[in-house]
């Protein structure tokens, strides 16, 4: 079986607290006994920020079995689909992270209606990569990635859940 692996779960294998960094390493050594741990381009750009050096990351995925592939021209196809529901479904309103309530704003320059996205088009990458590609995406994101990629299975570290 093959495992996709978000960049959040390798960041807190890296540099996450205790109990997040465990949970990180738990989950991604079981997943590798069962067959190929895989990245999308977009998870090893996000990763190697945190490197100063290519060799570091280079090193870092080598030692943890996580291996960087191209995306497949479905995987592509499955990212456009899910951003695509995504940008219907976010409407022109704005809502607030910790209420829940939405609202609209204005521009006070020229009056037309503002939206910002709360995702951006690599988490759809990270989505479609692991839907067509593994079929098995290792990330804190559950809730995100379950209702844009409903075919994905999900596995969260158990310090996450």
């Amino acid at each position: 079986m093959r495992t996709a692996v978000d960049t959040s779960v390798l960041i807190d294998l890296l540099a996450g607290e205790e109990a997040a960094s465990v949970a990180a390493g738990q989950v991604l050594s079981s997943a590798l006994a069962s067959g190929p741990l895989v990245i999308c381009p977009v998870v090893y750009a996000e990763l190697a920020a945190a490197f100063s050096q290519q060799e570091e990351l280079l090193r870092f995925l080598q030692d943890f079995g996580v291996q960087l592939e191209s995306f497949s021209a479905q995987a592509l196809l499955q990212a456009a689909a899910a951003w695509k529901s995504y940008t219907r479904r976010r409407g022109q309103k704005v809502q607030c992270p910790r209420c829940g309530h939405s609202f609209e704003i204005q521009c006070p320059a020229c009056q037309s209606r503002v939206a910002w996205r709360q995702h951006i088009i690599s988490d759809f990458l990270v989505g479609g990569h692991a839907a067509a590609q593994a079929g098995l995406l290792i990330t804190r994101d559950a809730g995100y990635y379950r209702r844009y990629f409903k075919e994905l299975r999900l596995l969260v570290p158990a310090a996450l859940v």
